[in-house]
């Protein structure tokens, strides 16, 4: 296991998950002083946009809370850390907006379980997280809602690089993590929302298999493919969340897998020798930016060292990944995102004639582009005459997706690759829609396939910025994926680095 770090020699923003619990249960500082701590650094940079939400004294008490929990010896395994949440996630103690106007000052009367699952391990919650619109976009310059400390709605800001996006649409936890404004954040996964901002920002993400973390209040954007899983600087702090965050929620997720969750630390250290790596050919191509293949490519050679041996392999249907998904996706969006109409809760259009005219009007107001665009595009492809030669088309070639990486994982054990073509790009860049949608292209068959999946930081490219290497393995291998990036991380330091200035 990593060495125990004090906070007597580190700064709390330092240390990460695993190191701030053992601090904490060895009462070498309260689980009040971190949570103030980090409270402080999130009111400091607001200038990041990281931050929708944060209640400094709901915070406090939760941590005066898990401090007497401590003391009376009843103390769960990740007592008094703080977590921030990706405002995905309804919480009761908290506004839950999804990034969008028309969810704007929602409460919920609920926590999602995932939120509750954490709490349960004594995890202090310090605040909501930005993000794109209903999880919809790969910049998050699509969110709607005013960060804390702005007058007005401006995109999440790279902490490598304030002029450039952290990804989306997790881009929110992904900065807030990677400028230690909170030890670890939740995150969400349709298309690649946790790995790639992960990647770009310089941290450690994981996706678990689909099913594997409970779907029940986190804010739908596509249902069959939506998955939560954590964000932190390190593997071994994403095991120790992961553990707490999954198992069976079977009465209120009917997605739910009814599987026991694991303890994904257990396994971490176990050597690597003879681990099979595949190399997927479709995902070192012409796409793939030189700098992005030189830290690659050293990550891989890295994991020779360690006694791991490469296997080239094919995943065929790569490319077909994207129009597969961008019709699946926004199929069931459209659906999701019906419930939206101004008639329970969230906004309603002040001035209308009658109910369709409510209808229109509050979704006009309360929708961005991107998300009115989705669920455009979900309409028109389940539409009579349409529904067959779309949509119908795309659930077949999914299943080859699926299909290949079955026939991959009887050559390898975890496939390796980017994470996206290139390093994060700048604010304002990607004027059309496509290049987003074309920058998930190594992301999307894992989440179709329903695979587990993690980014890990391997190096810097352009501009200095990070980038992440993905590994994905077979359903149900996270304590695989996790003992493979952590072994990496035993070896070189690329996780342990941090923007200058945070």
């Amino acid at each position: 296991m990593t060495p125990f770090q004090s906070p007597a020699t580190h700064a709390l923003h330092d240390l990460g998950v695993h190191a701030l619990a053992q601090a904490i249960a060895a009462k070498q500082v309260s689980a009040v002083e971190v949570a103030q701590h980090f409270l402080d650094r999130a009111n400091t940079h607001v200038h990041l946009g990281a931050f929708v939400a944060i209640q400094s004294e709901t915070t406090l008490t939760q941590a005066r809370a898990a401090d007497a929990r401590i003391a009376n010896g009843t103390a769960g395994t990740l007592e008094g850390v703080p977590v921030a949440h990706k405002d995905i996630f309804v919480t009761r103690d908290f506004p839950t907006t999804a990034g969008s106007r028309i969810l704007q000052n929602y409460q919920s009367p609920f926590d999602a379980t995932v939120v509750s699952k954490l709490a349960a391990q004594g995890v202090v919650t310090l605040g909501k997280l930005n993000c794109d619109e209903f999880a919809m976009g790969s910049s998050n310059e699509n969110t709607a809602i005013c960060a804390v400390g702005h007058s007005q709605v401006e995109p999440v800001r790279n902490p490598w690089d304030a002029t450039r996006i952290p990804g989306g649409s997790s881009g929110g936890s992904a900065t807030a993590v990677a400028a230690c404004l909170a030890p670890a954040a939740t995150g969400t996964d349709t298309g690649g929302s946790i790995r790639q901002p992960a990647s770009f920002c310089g941290i450690t993400g994981i996706k678990p298999t689909y099913g594997r973390a409970s779907r029940y209040g986190m804010v739908a954007f596509a249902s069959s493919l939506d998955q939560a899983g954590p964000m932190a600087r390190s593997a071994q702090d994403c095991a120790l969340l992961l553990s707490a965050m999954c198992g069976p929620d079977l009465d209120r997720d009917s997605t739910s897998l009814d599987v026991p969750a694991e303890n994904y630390s257990l396994k971490l250290n176990d050597s690597i020798e003879g681990l099979r790596i595949g190399i997927p050919k479709e995902f070192f191509g012409e796409g793939l930016a030189a700098d992005v293949r030189t830290a690659i490519d050293a990550a891989l050679k890295e994991y020779e060292k360690l006694g791991a041996r490469l296997v080239p392999i094919s995943l065929p249907r790569t490319e077909l990944s994207i129009p597969v998904y961008y019709i699946i996706a926004p199929a069931e969006a459209s659906s999701n995102l019906s419930r939206f109409d101004g008639v329970k809760f969230g906004h309603r259009a002040k001035n209308y004639t009658d109910l369709a005219d409510m209808y229109k009007k509050t979704r006009a107001e309360g929708f961005g582009d991107e998300v009115k665009r989705r669920i455009m595009i979900g309409a028109y492809v389940l539409s009579h005459g349409y529904y067959d030669a779309y949509y119908l088309q795309a659930q077949k070639i999914r299943r080859m997706i699926a299909d290949d990486f079955q026939n991959a994982f009887k050559e390898c054990d975890v496939i390796a690759g980017p994470v996206a073509p290139t390093v994060a790009w700048k604010i304002g860049a990607h004027k059309d829609p496509l290049a987003d949608y074309l920058a998930d292209i190594f992301t999307l068959p894992g989440s179709l396939a329903g695979l587990p999946g993690m980014s890990v930081p391997v190096g810097f490219g352009e501009g200095g910025m990070p980038v992440g290497m993905q590994l994905l393995g077979n359903y149900f291998q996270e304590a695989r994926l996790l003992n493979a990036a952590h072994r990496f991380q035993l070896a070189t330091d690329w996780h342990a680095r941090t923007p200058e200035g945070f």
